[in-house]
């Protein structure tokens, strides 16, 4: 059962893994065509991350919840698993792939924030802040690591 899931998973960070080589590769493309393709990218990475909590489910025998967090997969469970402490540590720490797809997220869901304009006056005052790194290594990152942890708990599963 785990590798259904496994499959899914893996489906959608390959998605994800051929858009971010597209905004790489194609250097014609034009703006609007290069935040598709990174927001494609996101929202795969997003997508992947809330079926690998489907799958740690399925993998423990419960057939029928779709957890959408760490906490819901906690609760769940009538015991602790290793897959929950995993995601709970990454959840918790700072820099971690887990809190970036957390900061993509916020970010995705909020208009963008209206830029001051830069002028004589205030040139040193203009704090400009980015949000999240949405480059394609920042973002290739992530892939990998949700790539090994799928991976692992992919084969720690189908060992039984």
């Amino acid at each position: 059962m785990a590798s259904q899931w496994h499959s899914l998973v893996s489906q959608k960070l390959f998605l994800a893994k051929t858009l971010l080589a597209r905004v790489e590769q194609d250097a014609a493309a034009t703006a609007p065509e290069r935040e598709a393709q990174l927001q494609g990218a996101i929202e795969l990475l997003l997508r992947a991350r809330k079926l690998l909590l489907v799958m740690i489910a399925r993998c423990h025998q419960n057939k029928a919840d779709r957890p959408a967090s760490v906490d819901e997969l906690e609760a769940l469970l009538p015991y602790p698993i290793a897959e929950t402490e995993t995601l709970r540590e990454l959840s918790e720490t700072s820099g971690s792939w887990w809190q970036h797809l957390n900061q993509l997220e916020a970010a995705a869901a909020e208009p963008p924030k209206t830029r001051k304009t830069v002028t004589e006056e205030n040139i040193i005052a203009v704090s400009a802040d980015q949000g999240p790194d949405r480059s394609v290594q920042a973002l290739n990152k992530v892939l990998a690591a949700m790539t090994v942890l799928a991976r692992e708990i992919d084969e720690q599963h189908s060992e039984w």
